[in-house]
């Protein structure tokens, strides 16, 4: 029992450390806004859930400035490049070059669902971050991995299976909380 709670307790600082560590990288004059990162799918990790499913966390997308914007609640959409769960740990870089309008039709896009989804309740199965950003997608038209209609689930495990890690830190944040998690569960 007090392994238990000590592991949940390791688990809750570290994910309140990596959260810290998120703000500070993120300065007010620091938000996620980076070259590198434009025209990409930004993720971060959800406390308490991504502990327990390690896939599902928060989802962003950058315009080609690469400063994001995500669905973070209702009727709220964060568009100033500050995501509401903190610095992303893991983005997946899309190329926005095959399509007709290039960076315009993709900008043009990411500010349509923005504008969509500032008028939306917020729904954590239905309609969330996710949504938003297959909304984003669909709406420009764009294909990668042989995906053409974007969803939640596919975008889900789109992330999971490509995205690239942006630190060493945005591993542990995602997969050592599970791990602990996965750890007390066998030994209980």
């Amino acid at each position: 029992f007090f392994l238990a709670g000590g592991a949940f307790l390791i688990a809750i600082l570290f994910s309140a450390l990596t959260f810290n560590i998120n703000k500070e990288q993120m300065s007010d004059d620091t938000r996620v806004k980076s070259e590198d990162l434009a025209c990409s799918l930004l993720w971060s990790p959800l406390p308490l859930i991504t502990w327990i499913i390690p896939f599902i966390g928060h989802l962003g997308i950058s315009d080609s400035n690469g400063v994001a914007s995500d669905f973070q609640g209702p009727y709220m959409v964060g568009e100033n490049g500050r995501m509401a769960f903190g610095a992303p740990t893991r983005a997946l870089k899309l190329d926005c070059s095959d399509l007709p309008g290039s960076t315009q039709q993709w900008d043009d896009a990411v500010k349509e669902a923005n504008g969509v989804y500032k008028g939306r309740m917020h729904n954590i199965f239905a309609d969330n971050c996710h949504s938003h950003v297959a909304y984003a997608l669909n709406l420009m038209g764009f294909k990668t991995c042989g995906i053409q209609k974007f969803d939640m689930v596919k975008l889900c495990f789109l992330v999971f299976f490509k995205a690239r890690f942006l630190s060493v830190q945005g591993f542990f944040a995602q997969f050592a909380p599970f791990l602990i998690v996965l750890f007390v569960v066998l030994i209980i």
